[in-house]
């Protein structure tokens, strides 16, 4: 049901917000490249997350929770109470298509709205090429630089075979047994750190396309993928598609994923919705809790949806590449105030554009501008 999928198109096997991919550069950077990917309105925050630039990297400027305590000397003086810690914040990756259009036009009109309401905020980071050889090192650029600022960073791996079953996004690993290999990589740059990792999107709720022998295949690489994940690091957060709420039903949805291994805390910490498409927070959130419930697993299954695109919902006529009269949803948070709804996520960055308003997965200024002001 290519229609209703939350279809991501791509430019040869290069796709999403942020794709750290190799390209002859230092192993050890994460850089931006062509991407690719495809409530109500909240209000947005009064002031945009800062930038890596605008906060400190020094681990050092935060006590360590197992270091041993001094004893104070005496004074008369009342001791000043100490702030409780601060929640956990969304990393923002501080190289991104939309950030080098602001750098590059300081006197566009359009500027300050893209710049505070789309480029400041924290966005996913995408690794959808197949490249073995540098992939650890690029996903710990990214973890790495987030754990310097206590931040927690949002990496999608994307490189499941037959992925988006041959369509615009077609590419990704060249068999089921060299994916695990590359997982087994990504998953060693992950550090110890909090991280959430969205599985595959499309590999579960899409892969109708495939033979029966071939979903088998396909699910058990996706569970052996999230246990590998969470040995890795066992502060990652890990999890799958399921589509969203006008894909397929909540029972379909649900078996599929108990296929995946998204009913098992060893391999998942809940399932994510919405990824690149329009549908209202609202009714992501009560399907979300619906396919929780058909799916089972223990009650600290969550969901995590993608917002970055759904203010005014998904358009009646079902359109999804670029569709006019879209608007972007609630900013980036790990604090919903919904029972089993763990975050809303930018997965797919506003303004890169799905192929109608501008080369597929390119940032549209235009595009960005119409969505966000």
């Amino acid at each position: 049901m290519v229609a209703a999928a939350s279809v991501v198109v791509a430019v040869g096997s290069v796709t999403g917000t942020v794709s750290a991919l190799g390209d002859g550069r230092s192993s050890g950077d994460a850089q931006p490249q062509v991407t690719t990917r495809s409530p109500s309105l909240q209000p947005l925050p009064a002031l945009p997350s800062p930038s890596p630039s605008q906060a400190s990297a020094s681990p050092s400027s935060s006590k360590s929770p197992s270091a041993k305590p001094t004893r104070p000397k005496p004074s008369t003086s009342k001791r000043k109470q100490q702030p409780a810690a601060a929640p956990a914040r969304l990393y923002r990756h501080p190289a991104s298509q939309a950030l080098d259009w602001v750098a590059a036009h300081p006197g566009d009109a359009r500027r300050e709205v893209i710049e505070s309401r789309i480029a400041d905020r924290p966005a996913a980071v995408w690794f959808a090429d197949f490249t073995p050889s540098t992939i650890t090192a690029r996903v710990r650029a990214v973890t790495s630089a987030a754990a310097a600022l206590g931040r927690v960073p949002v990496v999608v791996p994307y490189a499941i075979p037959q992925r988006d079953c041959g369509g615009a996004s077609e590419g990704g690993a060249p068999s089921l047994a060299a994916y695990d290999g590359w997982i087994d990589r990504f998953a060693a740059g992950l550090g110890s750190g909090e991280v959430i990792v969205v599985l595959e999107p499309d590999a579960i709720a899409q892969s109708g396309c495939l033979t029966e022998g071939q979903q088998a295949g396909r699910f058990a690489s996706l569970a052996r993928a999230g246990r590998v994940i969470k040995a890795a690091n066992p502060r990652a957060r890990v999890y799958y598609d399921a589509g969203h709420s006008d894909w397929n039903s909540t029972a379909q949805q649900a078996s599929l994923l108990d296929q995946a291994g998204a009913a098992s805390p060893a391999s998942s910490d809940g399932i994510f919705t919405n990824v690149s498409n329009f549908h209202r927070t609202s009714d992501e959130i009560a399907y979300a809790r619906q396919v929780l419930s058909a799916l089972g697993g223990p009650a600290s299954l969550g969901a995590v949806v993608d917002t970055s695109r759904n203010g005014n919902g998904a358009p009646a006529d079902g359109e999804w590449c670029d569709p006019a009269g879209r608007k972007i949803g609630q900013a980036p948070t790990l604090k919903t105030g919904e029972a089993r709804i763990d975050a809303y996520l930018w997965v797919k960055l506003p303004g890169e554009s799905d192929g109608c308003k501008g080369t597929p997965g390119t940032f549209s200024p235009a595009y960005a501008y119409e969505l966000a002001r």
